[in-house]
C-alpha cells in the first residue's frame, strides 16, 4: 500500500509548544558527523536540526574541526570523536543520536556504530558514511538486532550497496520495492531519497512525499534532512513519523527556497534557512 505523506497528516504530529517550555524538553541531540575536508556536513545536519526546534544539539567530530562549528553554528555544542569519548558518557541522555554525514569512512567510525547498537536505546539516524560503513564492514546482522529504533537515509547507490547490487541490478526493481528490501535486510524505518522521496517501515506500507524539486539535487541536502529528522525524533515524534513528517519538512523548504531563489541558485543552506518558514505554515 503507498500513502501520500502531505500537510494535513504534518498537521497530525508537529503540535504548538507549550508556553513553559524549556530547551531540554525540547530535543537533546548527538550527531556523529564531519571529517577533514567535509565539516560541512557537520554543520549542514546541526543546522537542519535546530531549525527544526531542538533544543541542544551536540557535534561530534575530529577537535582540529571544532573552531568551523562554532563559528558556522554557535548554537551547536562540540565534543571530539573517539570511541572513549563516546562510550565514557551517558549516551541515553540523548533523545536522538545521527551519524554518518561526512564521516568518512575509519575503523573508529565502526566501532562507534557497533557500540550505538549495542549501547544506545533512543532513535539512531544513520545515513551516508554510515551507511556505507555497515554496508562495507558487513554490520547488517548487528543493525537487525539493534538496541535503539533505526532510521535508515539511503540514496539509491547507497540503498544498492546494503542490498549488495549494483546500481544496474538495483534498477530493475521500482522504487517501493527497493525501500522495502532495504526494511527487510536493516530492520529499520527507511528515507529513500530522490524525486518522491519514499518511507518504508516493517508493516509493509510505503509512503511517498508529495513535496521537493529538482534544486534540491545539490551537495548537503541530505544533511540537512538528517538533522531534520534527528530533530523531530527527539522532540518526541515516533521514529516513522519523524521520517515522514522529516522528508514533508526538508522538501517543503525546499519549494520555498526555489520559489525565492529559483532551483538552479539554492544550496543547502538556503534550505536549512527556510524549515522555520515550513513550521510557520505547518502551525497556521
Amino acid at each position: 500500500m503507498k500513502c501520500i505523506i502531505d500537510l494535513n497528516y504534518v498537521h497530525t504530529v508537529v503540535k504548538e509548544r507549550r508556553r513553559d517550555i524549556h530547551k531540554g524538553d525540547c530535543g537533546r541531540i548527538l550527531i556523529v558527523a564531519g571529517s577533514k575536508g567535509m565539516a560541512g556536513a557537520a554543520v549542514l545536519s546541526s543546522r537542519g536540526a535546530l531549525k527544526s526546534g531542538a533544543g541542544l544539539v551536540t557535534v561530534s567530530l575530529p577537535e582540529e574541526l571544532f573552531p568551523i562549528i562554532q563559528v558556522a553554528q554557535p548554537e551547536a555544542m562540540c565534543m571530539p570523536r573517539t570511541l572513549s569519548e563516546i562510550s565514557g558518557m551517558d549516551i541515553n541522555r540523548f533523545d536522538s543520536v545521527a551519524i554518518g554525514p561526512g564521516i568518512r569512512e575509519a575503523e573508529e567510525n565502526e566501532n562507534i556504530i557497533k557500540f550505538l547498537f549495542e549501547n544506545y536505546s533512543g532513535t539512531l539516524i544513520v545515513d551516508a558514511d554510515g551507511l556505507n560503513t555497515v554496508a562495507n564492514k558487513k554490520l547488517l546482522p548487528q543493525m537487525r538486532k539493534a538496541k535503539p529504533s533505526v532510521i535508515v537515509t539511503p540514496h539509491m547507490g547507497e540503498a544498492a550497496r546494503l542490498l549488495g547490487m549494483t546500481l544496474s541490478e538495483i534498477h530493475k526493481y521500482s522504487r517501493e520495492e527497493i525501500a522495502q528490501l532495504v526494511t527487510e535486510v536493516t530492520g529499520s524505518v527507511v528515507v529513500l531519497k530522490g524525486a518522491g522521496t519514499l518511507v518504508a517501515s516493517g508493516n509493509g506500507s510505503t509512503y511517498i512525499n508529495n513535496t521537493g524539486n529538482p534544486g534540491m539535487a545539490t551537495g548537503g541536502s541530505g544533511d540537512v534532512l538528517t538533522g531534520v529528522i534527528a530533530s523531530l525524533a527527539a522532540q518526541g515524534l515516533s521514529p516513522e513519523d519523524s521520517a515522514k513528517a522529516g522528508v514533508f519538512i526538508h522538501g517543503m523548504a525546499g519549494d520555498i527556497t526555489a520559489d525565492n531563489l529559483s532551483e538552479y541558485g539554492m544550496i543547502a543552506s538556503d534550505i536549512a534557512g527556510c524549515i522555520p518558514l515550513v513550521f510557520k505554515e505547518i502551525l497556521k
